[in-house]
């Protein structure tokens, strides 16, 4: 049963709104001054108020302010005015009051006001919940990888989340780049507004500029209305501008002066707007090289890039491999209705050893295809898309042999392990450098790992590190 308080002095304006709203299935709660109703307003949450302005001791509007203070800072509040002091109920609508109603009230008209206002109200519940799942969903905790490529990445946007810095996100394809643009926008202090992403190269050269700034009707042909742009759109909030490295040069001019100004104007519309808005950008291209071609203007390039992000391809951080692959089996059997597909660790070398091209989303919609195809199963490698069969173990004598345990034997005198492991990784790690001629991602390649992890461990066993790449 939803819940009223009526606050009037009138005690007969109670007793009718009382006998109503109790034929109505409301729970009523009276309260014949100011003071006593906010006393009840910091107890006892409820779904609508009934104010009056014109009370002693404490007006409406005082309540009104007050009452912003508690627990039902959001609940809708009907004002109750008699004809003459109309302006004063503008005045409270424009504090936060929902509607007025001038004594002596029709009561099908207050139904008419309970409904709409119960409506507004649930429909600001609802917003207000999605955007706590979205604040959670795009929390720091929420990201998936802990290695350290990808922790350098979470230091570095946690601290410039809640800042006003525009971010160039930089990235191959299907690294999570829009994620974390997200996870910007969520963990700043602009979270409560929107989030609008736009793909520049999604969207054809003429439409574009209409699609950022908008347009007056008119303003060309097929403009039949007016339409606002993700600019506008993205008022108070974030604008997130993906591939952005393939902006047309004329409209890179126009991002520019928005960028530097923080104003625009629609096409066909000589009226300035003034727009407070954060930029985040990505692209999977190198800009600096598209300015040295003259592709991309390099005073545009320098407005984006105040804080670069770099999100490392998977290859380079197979160690997250294992960890976004038990992520995704649980989102996509959860979602599904299904068991999780079991991978075996010979599986999994297969997928440690790909080079996952696609990245992430790769590595995604593989698990998602696995999750509907194998539910509950093992996974073999029949499984697996035609690009991984080339990566079945191999069972040649020559790479057997490399991990043959056959002879190995504990002598009866024990043995120092950690000399032993030191020696056979300097050995590799050496062979590798000098097979890749000392270029430490191709020896990195050779080995298994990824580069910074080569480089951790040549500085930990003081191995000699050039600087050939």
């Amino acid at each position: 049963m939803q819940s009223v308080l009526v606050i009037d002095d009138d005690i007969t304006v109670r007793d009718v709104l009382n006998e109503f709203l109790i034929s109505e299935k409301y729970r009523v709660t009276l309260e014949e001054n100011g003071l006593a109703g906010l006393e009840r307003l910091r107890k006892e949450s409820f779904d609508i108020i009934f104010l009056d302005l014109a009370m002693p001791v404490m007006g409406g509007m005082d309540v009104l302010k007050a009452m912003k203070e508690t627990q039902n800072s959001d609940t809708p509040c009907i004002i109750i005015t008699a004809y003459g002091t109309v302006k004063n109920a503008v005045e409270a609508m424009r504090a936060g009051a929902f509607d007025y109603v001038t004594k002596p009230f029709r009561l099908d008209e207050l139904g008419i006001i309970i409904k709409k206002a119960l409506e507004v109200a649930k429909l600001k519940k609802e917003n207000l919940r999605l955007k706590r799942e979205l604040r959670k969903r795009y929390e720091f905790h929420g990201l998936i990888g802990s290695s350290p490529e990808m922790q350098r990445v979470y230091d570095l946007i946690e601290k410039i989340a809640d800042t006003d810095s525009t971010v160039l996100i930089t990235g191959e394809s299907g690294t999570g780049k829009e994620l974390i643009a997200k996870v910007i926008h969520y963990n700043s202090y602009r979270s409560g507004k929107n989030f609008v992403p736009l793909n520049c190269a999604a969207i054809p050269k003429d439409l574009l500029e209409s699609e950022l700034f908008g347009h007056e009707k008119g303003a060309f042909t097929g403009a039949i209305n007016t339409r606002i742009g993700r600019f506008e759109l993205a008022s108070g909030g974030t604008l997130f501008l993906d591939e952005i490295g393939d902006l047309d040069p004329s409209l890179q001019v126009k991002l520019l002066r928005v960028l530097q100004e923080r104003e625009f104007e629609r096409i066909g519309s000589t009226k300035t707007i003034k727009v407070d808005v954060r930029i985040l950008a990505a692209t999977n291209r190198n800009l600096e090289e598209r300015t040295r071609e003259g592709k991309f203007r390099e005073d545009l390039y320098y407005r984006l890039n105040v804080i670069p992000v770099h999100i490392p391809p998977l290859r380079d951080r197979k160690e997250d491999i294992p960890v976004l692959i038990e992520h995704f089996l649980k989102k996509h059997a959860k979602a599904k209705k299904r068991q999780n597909p079991r991978i075996s660790k010979q599986l999994m070398d297969v997928l440690l050893r790909y080079k996952w091209p696609g990245n992430v989303r790769e590595l995604e919609n593989l698990i998602e295809r696995l999750t509907i195809l194998n539910p509950g199963q093992d996974v073999t490698m029949k499984d697996l898309p035609e690009r991984f069969q080339t990566l079945a173990p191999a069972t040649d004598k020559s790479q057997a042999s490399v991990y043959s345990t056959e002879d190995l034997s504990l002598p009866p005198e024990g043995i120092n392990l950690n000399n032993i492991v030191d020696t056979i990784e300097r050995k590799l790690i050496s062979e590798a450098l000098g097979k890749s001629n000392g270029v430490k991602s191709k020896a990195a390649t050779l080995l298994g790992l990824n580069r910074t992890t080569l480089v951790e461990k040549m500085k930990k066993k003081g191995i000699a590190i050039t600087s050939k790449d």
